[in-house]
């Protein structure tokens, strides 16, 4: 029986381009392999439709691969940039910087190649009802709402006055134009305006723009504040040159980054002073030169600027955001809305999408009757706008009971842990069972609206055959604990992989997973396997809380219960079996083998490792005595240093030593020489890395990682730059490194090389060694945004070494030599990911200097060890398999070894 096509578009050319690229790799790594065929569409920043070669779906970013490393400008200084900001001579041009991707296609050779599309598009172009309009001349069949009520649900302004003719509360609002806006005369007139119709405190945004992008909530009556924050919603910028000549060059640069930057920022190409602008590098000069001319403000304009903004009230009280889906019957369900737990700040882009920074509290912590308002509300705007199959609704309940929908969506971000598959978990989907769901439905709408076309029946009934099949297939296939969480700082990157590696598998025919919690403390590891709908809570914290409080809240279970029978037929109950503790004994019963998802400690210490030995599980990555040595950067560095490699000079920092002699432990570290890098000897994923300039930075990082409790001292704060929420944990030793410098190098890269171990014929040990990575850091040392937030990060894969194709490759087989050494001299097993600098000198002389060893490297979605592994062959899916293999004949050899 064949598998249905399905076509997951993606990417786009809105400023929320990377939410859609990262979301349209969950629904493609998701999609039930045993019913489809999943084939990536990828729409570029000129609108062309690119049947994308796979490997690029892993890539961490769109700037990671798209323009291609070739065609970047040699522009100075170097910035991150889309395709748009190339200057292309015409449509020939763009077709050919497109084709670097895959295959550019009609919309008639799309028809041929898909028999779906999956719609992971958003913003304009792709939720306003353009797309769909496309897609239906073409009767290509495809997903979430139609052209009508797509383009209600991309405009704010159209939505308020539909929603007011229907008798939905709204707060206060208005609009303001961008004339008025812009006119140098009005902003006390607007300022005015916006006091009387509105009051404050009060939101300003963009009327046309999702993922908090163009949103300030102003608590003041402030007009200066309230101008700043409608130049932000219509994206534009004035510059004043008091305002530039008081920055330095650096601070310059970085606010250049920040303002092409196409989430916080206004966006690149720009209009300024009646000049298209299409590169960041360009700008910086053009505004150094301006200044040095005009005494006049400078106005920077976005291509796409908003035509208006809108003002409306602040809404004291809890917000909410709402999944809404058809039944069978086509009925409208309020799935548990989720509240919002984030104080007076803004729900921002890094909030939404970074784990661990926002609370959200699934179902909302209401009463019963209120929560079913706010249900009851949900279900009759999704009606009232005629969504269809899904959609998000967002808003607010007051402290009054009254319930403010402000923003439905007729499309939700598929992140994996988004309101879109979090809200699903609790009744019984897991991703890949809610995406066949969403596909199913889609289909069955589509069948009402393409009168004239019969293939939509014929797919249904298609689907409902291979669903059928496929709930009889009885193939065995092995169980593996997926163990995540923890109790450190990189607890919640360690479930971002955990969950990743639960959907690849998820959707798998050959392993069967089984997601397990890890908690408790160093001498007492608490394993809980877990239900799917904790497992999509969003960080580990809420996981952890939903674990020891658990039960099934009545509101939920009466959504269950009306949903059941769309679970019975899609989804799974099991999904929905309620945590368990159990013994590393009791996990040898269930399970075949684990795969470690975790980082820092536990999980790269090699306890558990101990553990998993101690009961014949077989485990990825190295066994327990080469983790100890790993996970400690000072002593993995020094058996390097031992064994003739390059590593920083460097030292440890001890408490008692700091708090008993600090003018002796600074004229030590002071002979190295400033500046330094600071962070712990024991964590990873950038927690707590801080560029050191001087004895106050360091003052203020020992008070920070000695202090005595969670609170920070405020000073500290402030000279260290710490960003809100940031984890920053408390250690009673860190490492102090001399920062690694190019030192005359003709070519200085950091890199990050990924490597996956093998046996051969007479059962040694063979090292694969991948290409490695080049990681850009737009700040002084590599961020956790950089390295784990959808889009924000750009790796150049395979790195840079040199122009000259012969000498790049010479270059990175010197560099695999290097890692491949450093692995066997620590006795890596399984995979691991090496961070090193590379110096190229003239006379062709390569130097490797390590930074540190990850045993087990971040399995996120965007990590880059997936574009190294792609270039060797491998999907994620085929390269977790490989690890797999290895752990398993690995522990075989071990136990053949014993006995």
């Amino acid at each position: 029986m064949r598998k249905i096509k399905i076509g997951v578009i993606f990417g786009g050319n809105s400023r929320e381009r990377e939410i859609s690229f990262a979301g349209g790799r969950t629904v493609y790594d998701n999609l039930n392999k045993s019913l489809f065929e999943a084939v990536p569409i990828f729409i570029d920043s000129y609108g062309n439709f690119i049947h994308l070669d796979w490997e690029f779906v892993y890539k961490g970013s769109i700037r990671d691969f798209y323009p291609v490393v070739s065609d970047l400008p040699d522009k100075k200084p170097v910035y991150q940039i889309y395709a748009e900001s190339i200057q292309l001579n015409g449509a020939e041009d763009r077709l050919k910087l497109a084709e670097s991707l895959g295959k550019v296609l009609s919309m008639a050779e799309l028809r041929e190649r898909i028999d779906f599309a999956f719609l992971c598009l958003h913003g304009p172009n792709g939720e306003d009802g353009r797309i769909q309009g496309l897609l239906e001349y073409f009767q290509i069949p495809y997903s979430g709402s139609g052209i009508f009520s797509s383009a209600i649900g991309i405009n704010k302004h159209l939505q308020k006055k539909l929603m007011q003719k229907a008798g939905f509360n709204l707060p206060a609002y208005t609009c303001i134009s961008r004339d008025e806006i812009l006119s140098s005369k009005s902003i006390a007139q607007i300022f005015e305006k916006v006091k009387s119709k509105v009051g404050f405190p009060c939101v300003v945004k963009a009327p046309t723009q999702g993922s908090s992008i163009g949103i300030s909530i102003l608590h003041d009556a402030d007009e200066k504040m309230l101008q700043s924050a409608l130049y932000k919603s219509l994206f534009v910028k004035k510059i004043s040159k008091q305002e530039w000549k008081q920055l330095d060059a650096d601070a310059r640069e970085e606010s250049i980054r920040i303002l092409t930057d196409i989430r916080e920022g206004i966006g690149i190409p720009l209009r300024c002073a009646g000049k298209i602008i299409y590169h960041p590098a360009d700008l910086l000069h053009f505004i150094e030169d301006y200044f040095n001319l005009n005494e006049e403000d400078l106005m920077l304009e976005a291509i796409d600027a908003e035509s208006e903004v809108i003002v409306e009230g602040f809404i004291k009280g809890k917000e909410f955001s709402s999944i809404v889906v058809e039944n069978e019957k086509g009925f409208p369900v309020c799935l548990p809305p989720t509240e919002i737990r984030k104080g007076q700040e803004l729900f921002d882009y890094r909030s939404k999408y970074l784990p661990g920074l926002s609370r959200k509290i699934t179902p909302i912590n209401l009463p019963e009757e209120q929560i079913n308002t706010i249900r009851k509300s949900c279900e009759e705007l999704f009606t009232a706008l005629d969504f269809g199959v899904y959609a998000r609704i967002d808003g607010f309940i007051s402290d009054d009971g009254k319930v403010y929908l402000n923003d439905p969506n007729t499309t939700s971000g598929m992140m994996p842990s988004s309101f879109f598959f979090h809200q699903a978990a609790e009744i019984g989907f897991n991703p890949s069972q809610f995406i066949t769901y969403i596909i199913h439905t889609s289909l069955r709408r589509r069948r009402e609206e393409f009168k004239y076309d019969g293939s939509c029946e014929l797919l249904l009934n298609e689907l409902d055959k291979l669903i059928y099949s496929h709930g009889n297939d009885q193939v065995q296939k092995r169980n593996i604990a997926v163990i995540f969480g923890g109790y450190s700082s990189e607890r919640h990157i360690s479930v971002e992989s955990g969950r990743n590696i639960y959907e690849k598998l998820s959707s798998s025919s050959k392993y069967r997973p089984i997601p397990v919690f890890l908690s408790g403390k160093d001498d007492e590891h608490e394993l809980y396997t877990i239900p799917v709908n904790i497992m999509l809570k969003d960080n580990a914290d809420d996981i952890l809380e939903k674990i020891r409080t658990y039960h099934v809240h009545p509101v939920v279970q009466e959504i269950k219960d009306l949903c059941a029978s769309l679970t019975n037929k899609f989804g799974d109950m099991l999904n929905l079996k309620e945590p368990q503790r159990i013994s590393y004994y009791q996990l040898a019963e269930m399970v075949d083998e684990v795969f470690i998802a975790l980082h820092g400690r536990p999980g790269e210490d090699g306890a558990i490792q101990q553990e998993l030995q101690k009961v014949g599980l077989p485990y990825n990555g190295s066994d327990a005595q080469s983790s100890a040595i790993t996970i400690d950067k000072f002593r993995t560095n020094e058996i390097l240093r031992e064994q003739g490699m390059h590593v920083a000079d460097h030292c440890m920092i001890y408490e008692d030593e700091w708090n008993a002699d600090r003018e002796a432990i600074l004229r030590k570290i002071e002979k190295m020489g400033y500046p330094l890098i600071a962070k712990p000897a024991d964590d990873g994923c950038s927690s707590a890395v801080k560029k050191i300039k001087n004895r106050e930075a360091f003052d203020a990082f020992a008070k920070l990682i000695f202090r005595k409790s969670d609170v920070f001292d405020a000073e500290a704060v402030q000279v260290l730059k710490i960003k809100d929420k940031e984890e920053f944990p408390i250690k009673r030793a860190f490492l102090v490194e001399k920062l690694i410098e190019a030192n005359g190098a003709q070519t200085f890269l950091e890199i990050t090389g990924g490597m996956l171990t093998h046996f051969d014929e007479q059962g040694n040990v063979f090292y694969e060694l991948f290409e490695a990575s080049e990681a850009l850091a737009e700040g002084e040392v590599l961020s956790l945004e950089e390295k784990f937030l959808a889009g924000q990060g750009q790796n150049i894969t395979p790195a840079r070494y040199a122009k000259d194709p012969i000498e790049r490759d010479r270059i990175s087989s010197i560099v695999k030599a290097e890692l491949e050494k450093a692995a066997r001299i620590l006795n890596i097993r399984g995979y691991a990911r090496i961070d090193a600098f590379v110096r190229v000198f003239d006379n062709g002389e390569v130097e490797v200097v390590f930074i540190e060893v990850n045993s087990l490297p971040g399995m996120t979605p965007a990590t880059c060890i997936f574009h190294q592994c792609a270039i060797n062959g491998y999907k994620p899916a085929e390269f977790i398999e490989k690890i797999m293999t290895f752990a398993v004949e690995n522990n075989q050899s071990d136990f053949s070894k014993l006995h």
